[in-house]
C-alpha cells in the first residue's frame, strides 16, 4: 500500500529535525514538511486549515474546543516550550519595579488569547497578586507593519476587561519606547529591547526567577502543540499513533546532537555548561530530559493549569480536563 501523503508545517526546530531531513519517517506515512514561522503557520491553519498536520499555539487550540464542531485534534507532542518571565518588558521610566503596580497601568499584547500572554497574565496574578483584568490592555503588532495585526480567534471577554486595539500605522515597540504603554506582554522580544535605554524586562533577574518559578511549581510552560485536522483522523484514526512516535523518535536525535563532545553542534562554545546547569535545575532522581513529550506528570500539572488560566481569563467556555486535548489513540500504547 501506498503511504499516504501529508502535509506538516513547522518550525524547523532540532526537535523535529530528523523529521525534515527523512531521519525518522512515519509508519505509513510521506511527509510534505513545510518550514514556516510560527507566525504564518498559526495565521494560515486557523484561517484555512491548509495544513493536514501543524503546529499550533496551545492556546489558539484550546479556543478552537469552544466550536460546535472543532477542526482539529491535538497530539501530546509539545514542540515549543518557554518561561515567560523573561518576555514581560517595561518602559523603565513608569517606575515599574514590582508586578503589583502593573494595576491599572497600559499593557499592550499582540493578541490577548496569544499563549505566552495567557501565562504571563496567570503567573502574574498566582505569583504576585496581579489580576489579570487589573491593566488596560492594547493589541496590535509589535512591529512596523502596513497591516494590522488582530485576534486570530474571536473573543467573547466579559466587561471586566479593559481591552482596545492599537491605531493603525502604530506599534507596541515604539510605544514602549514612547511611553504610550508602560510594559509588553509578549512572546517576542520587541526590536528596542537592548537598543533603547527606556526599554527593560520586568524581571532584571529572569533566569533565577523562572528557575526558582520552577522549583516550586515544577510547570515547564507549554506553548505549542502538534495538531492533526480531525478529518485527516476520521477516516486514519491510525495517523495519530504514528505521528506520535514519530515525534518521539526525533526528539532521541537532538538530545543525542545536544551531548555531543567530539565538535560543538551548535555555536555556542560553553554548551557543555548551559547543558548541566539545565539538568541541575530541572532534572530529578538521575533523569537527564528537561524536555519530554506525553503525558508526564509534570507536562499533566503544566497543562491542567493553563486550562485553569485559560477558562478564568474567559477565553475557554469551560475547564478543560488534559485528556478531552488529545486525539483518540494518540495516548495509548502495547507492552509486551
Amino acid at each position: 500500500m501506498a503511504p499516504l501523503q501529508l502535509s506538516l508545517a513547522c518550525w524547523d526546530y532540532d526537535r523535529v529535525k530528523a523529521l525534515e531531513d527523512g531521519r525518522v519517517r512515519p509508519e505509513g506515512i510521506e511527509l510534505n514538511f513545510l518550514n514556516l514561522r510560527v507566525e504564518e503557520t498559526f495565521f494560515r491553519q486557523l484561517k484555512n486549515q491548509e495544513f493536514d498536520v501543524s503546529e499550533l499555539s496551545l492556546s489558539s487550540y484550546v479556543l478552537t474546543l469552544n466550536r460546535e464542531d472543532p477542526p482539529f485534534y491535538a497530539l501530546p507532542v509539545f514542540p515549543s516550550r518557554f518561561f515567560r518571565h523573561q518576555s514581560i518588558y517595561v518602559n523603565t521610566k513608569a517606575g515599574i519595579t514590582h508586578p503589583s503596580q502593573l494595576s491599572g497601568r497600559r499593557i499592550g499584547t499582540p493578541e490577548f488569547q496569544m499563549t505566552a500572554p495567557v501565562w504571563q497574565r496567570g503567573i502574574l496574578q498566582d505569583e504576585y497578586g496581579l489580576n489579570y483584568d487589573a491593566p488596560h490592555y492594547f493589541t496590535g503588532n509589535v512591529e512596523p507593519s502596513s497591516v494590522e495585526r488582530k485576534e486570530k480567534i474571536a473573543l467573547n471577554l466579559g466587561d471586566n476587561v479593559k481591552i482596545q486595539s492599537i491605531p493603525q500605522g502604530k506599534c507596541l515597540a515604539q510605544m514602549l519606547v514612547d511611553g504610550e504603554i508602560d510594559a509588553l506582554e509578549s512572546a517576542t522580544a520587541p526590536s528596542t529591547f537592548g537598543k533603547h535605554p527606556d526599554v527593560g524586562r520586568l524581571f532584571p533577574n529572569a533566569m533565577q526567577v523562572e528557575q526558582e518559578y520552577f522549583r516550586r511549581t515544577g510547570i515547564f510552560p507549554i506553548m505549542h502543540v502538534i495538531v492533526v485536522k480531525r478529518s485527516v483522523l476520521e477516516k486514519h484514526p491510525w495517523v495519530a499513533r504514528s505521528l506520535t512516535k514519530a515525534f518521539a523518535a526525533a526528539f532521541e536525535y537532538a538530545y543525542a546532537a545536544i551531548h555531543e563532545r567530539g565538535a560543538l553542534r551548535y555555536i555556542l562554545p560553553w554548551l557543555q555548561f548551559h547543558v548541566e546547569e539545565t539538568q541541575a535545575a530541572m532534572c530529578s532522581d538521575g533523569e537527564e530530559k528537561w524536555w519530554q513529550d506525553g503525558l508526564t506528570s509534570q507536562n499533566r500539572r503544566t497543562l491542567d493549569k493553563f486550562l485553569e488560566y485559560s477558562f478564568n481569563q474567559g477565553l475557554a467556555k469551560k475547564k478543560w480536563q488534559v485528556e478531552e486535548l488529545f486525539a483518540p489513540g494518540s495516548l495509548e500504547g502495547f507492552v509486551v
